[in-house]
């Protein structure tokens, strides 16, 4: 059994979902202490448990430790079911988080499985659903992986109430991926969203991401913004239970792609949303990587899993890439090369 100290690294809750993916692809039992012990509010929360349920369903696992405040996990994995599951986080932990723990092993299993989870949708900290739809699934699906996202309902902080649908099909060969330059930006659209709030906020959102394009492309020079196409930003009034506001940015290069986004909450200004999406953009592009932060991190395990090496140049270096190499190295062999300082732009080699 494969031991695994939580409050090392990073230390927080992607060292548990890793570990509950890599288990069950490898058929390796784990057991985990000190679970998000540098937190705030140490051991297994709502949204933890909720992965950990994911992962023992669709595997069959036996399970020790689960439950809520629990610093310490055993789990010993079974055979990966693909079928029909359904589950819900009684909070606005993130629906989006469970997903990715349970994507990978269902992609192993033999046939179609589809995914139901109730949650958060658009919460902070975690990808929000439409980066998920337009910038992680796309990557996903030029090194191999066939499959399907749809938003029934959105959830935000602190209601949640969200509920996504997931159809994971089974992957033959995972190939891949030469992400080293991003060529030129060809194109940069958005969504600006609201929930059971006036269409108006999202205007204020949309206008706010355009005046401040207008007056970066007529002062001092970006290139990648010099002869670009008109910004497009289509207004979407999302289902959803509860109130919540949203702008997302999706960047597309001649040989990459990079979304950022915004999240809105109480007293907090449109203007603002806007701007935390657009100053994530100008970060990446002064960055000159080919791979946003967060996407890095995503990719991490499945190009562990491909059939060749992988290369990728990043926005930054971050805690939870670092964290992630070192769980995944405790459960495959794969030769993992991080260069460049933390907070900084780096590289990534990949040798499965």
């Amino acid at each position: 059994m494969i031991s695994i100290d939580g409050s090392a690294g990073e230390g927080g809750g992607q060292v548990l979902r890793s570990a509950l993916s890599l288990s069950i692809l490898t058929g390796q039992p784990f057991r985990i202490e000190n679970i998000r012990a540098g937190r705030q509010k140490p051991g297994l929360m709502a949204q933890h448990l909720a992965c950990v349920d994911a992962a023992a369903a669709v595997s069959q696992a036996a399970v020790r430790g689960a439950s809520k405040g629990s610093r310490f996990l055993s789990f010993e994995p079974g055979e990966i079911l693909s079928g029909r599951y359904s589950f819900k986080i009684p909070t606005a932990g993130s629906a989006c988080l469970v997903l990715q723990t349970i994507f990978y092993p269902l992609s192993r299993a033999g046939s179609a499985s589809s995914v139901s989870i109730e949650g958060g949708t658009h919460v902070a900290w975690s990808p929000c659903y439409h980066y998920l739809e337009l910038n992680w699934l796309p990557v996903l699906e030029q090194i191999g992986f066939t499959s399907r996202l749809d938003l029934l309902l959105a959830g935000f902080y602190p209601e949640g109430g969200g509920r996504m649908l997931a159809t994971v099909r089974p992957v033959a060969n995972i190939h891949p991926l030469e992400r080293q330059e991003r060529g030129k930006l060809v194109k940069l659209h958005g969504l600006t969203m609201v929930a059971n709030l006036p269409l108006s906020i999202a205007d204020r959102q949309r206008q706010q991401v355009l005046h401040r394009l207008d007056d970066l492309q007529s002062g001092p020079a970006i290139p990648d913004l010099k002869d670009l196409p008109p910004v497009r930003i289509k207004t979407l009034q999302l289902p959803a239970s509860f109130k919540g506001t949203c702008l997302l940015l999706q960047a597309e290069f001649e040989r990459s792609r990079a979304c950022f986004f915004g999240l809105g909450a109480l007293r907090k200004p449109a203007e603002q949303v806007a701007d935390e999406a657009l100053d994530g953009l100008l970060d990446f592009l002064a960055s000159g990587a080919a791979v946003d932060r967060y996407l890095a991190d995503q990719l991490l395990l499945p190009l562990c899993l491909a059939d060749g090496p992988s290369s990728l140049t990043i926005q930054a270096v971050t805690g939870h890439l670092l964290t992630n190499a070192e769980i995944i190295r405790s459960f495959l062999p794969a030769r993992i090369r991080i260069n460049g300082q933390l907070g900084l732009p780096g590289r990534v080699d990949i040798i499965p």
